[in-house]
């Protein structure tokens, strides 16, 4: 039945939303792999696809990306439509966007979900904004709604005290975007088989921007993102200085310094470090907080760590009903005791720490 909305909206008559189908996911490749935040997203986007029994299509936009088609079917998608162009073997944020904006007024999908990266953060506005979607930001988990077949996009809003159940009956398509690892990536099956597509574009030289020069920043490290052990301090430390001593034991045991959303806002670790909602979900082995309070919007971030390891003074710390294991007392005298034994642990062989790291 078509949506009697003549009086409340200027641009009627306009397309129904029972004329869109199908769950996209937008691909990033860029150096030659496909990014995992993307192959992430294919496990929602096949989750709504089969609730709606519609196809779940990769979209995909570059320069020699031609060969990664196989590659997103057999991580789960029915269908995969290619844009590949010279033109578009730099990042522009416009140009980029415009191809998904010809495509989806082409296919007419019902949901484009992208990956919450950089250039996904920059890409699914411009989208929805051309559109006139509605996009929710940083969802958490996605569903169905079985009644109207709208899409639900979940995410946690304000204190992150409750979840927002977010859909737009009126518009297509919706558009979702999640951070990275807050899915896992689907099991890739060898055997899939899907339709590929291959479409053109024309790039408008007005449209690009000129690339005055690149340079890519090193880390000394792992990012927490990738991290197998992460030692994280929040604004319990009392100062950057409380670093100092985690860096200690982060370098005993081989993991990576992290932070809470307040203890960056403070200026004593740098953004990237950032673990929650706000900043890097983590997937970790064991994930060390100390002096971290526990607020919702950071335990979002940890939900796929293994083992979480929790070190506060505060003994109704909502951190200790979130961790697998708790010590109420101050750092300053539990993490020196920690380094100390491992220590000794290490001093009995090359492989004792490790043997040690891996008992339940």
């Amino acid at each position: 039945m078509k949506i009697e909305c003549e009086k409340l909206c200027p641009e009627w008559p306009c397309e129904q939303p029972e004329e869109f189908k199908n769950v996209w996911v937008v691909i990033e490749a860029f150096e030659g792999s496909i990014s995992e935040p993307s192959l992430q997203m294919l496990t929602p986007g096949r989750k709504i696809a089969d609730k709606l029994g519609e196809k779940l299509v990769g979209v995909l936009a570059g320069y020699r990306v031609s060969g990664f088609a196989e590659e997103i079917i057999k991580y789960g998608a029915d269908e995969v439509i290619i844009v590949d162009d010279p033109g578009l073997e730099t990042y522009y944020p416009r140009v980029y966007a415009q191809v998904i904006i010809d495509l989806a007024r082409k296919y007419k999908p019902s949901v484009i979900l992208a990956p919450a990266t950089k250039i996904g953060r920059e890409l699914a506005p411009y989208v929805a904004s051309t559109l006139k979607a509605g996009i929710t930001a940083d969802c958490t988990d996605f569903d169905v709604d079985e009644n109207t077949r709208d899409v639900l996009l979940i995410r946690p809003p304000f204190a992150a005290i409750l979840l927002a159940f977010i859909k737009t009956p009126f518009r297509r398509p919706q558009i979702g975007t999640a951070r990275p690892n807050v899915f896992p990536i689907p099991q890739r099956d060898e055997n899939r088989k899907g339709e590929v597509t291959y479409e053109s574009v024309t790039i408008k030289p007005e449209d690009k921007m000129k690339l005055v020069s690149r340079k890519k920043l090193q880390r000394a490290e792992v990012g927490v993102e990738k991290a197998e052990i992460i030692v994280s301090g929040g604004r319990g430390l009392g100062s950057p200085e409380g670093f100092k001593l985690l860096e200690n034991l982060a370098e005993l045991i081989d993991g990576v310094i992290g932070a809470s959303r307040k203890a960056v806002d403070a200026g004593w670790m740098e953004e990237y470090r950032q673990v929650g909602q706000t900043g890097r979900a983590v997937k970790s082995v064991l994930y060390f907080a100390i002096g971290i309070s526990g607020s919702a919007q950071h335990m979002l971030g940890v939900r796929e760590a293994g083992r979480i390891i929790a070190v506060n003074i505060d003994p109704e710390a909502p951190i200790f009903t979130q961790s697998d294991y708790g010590v109420i007392g101050d750092y300053r005298e539990i993490i020196p005791a920690l380094i100390e034994e491992l220590k000794k642990i290490k001093e009995k062989g090359p492989k004792a720490l490790e043997e040690y790291m891996s008992k339940e």
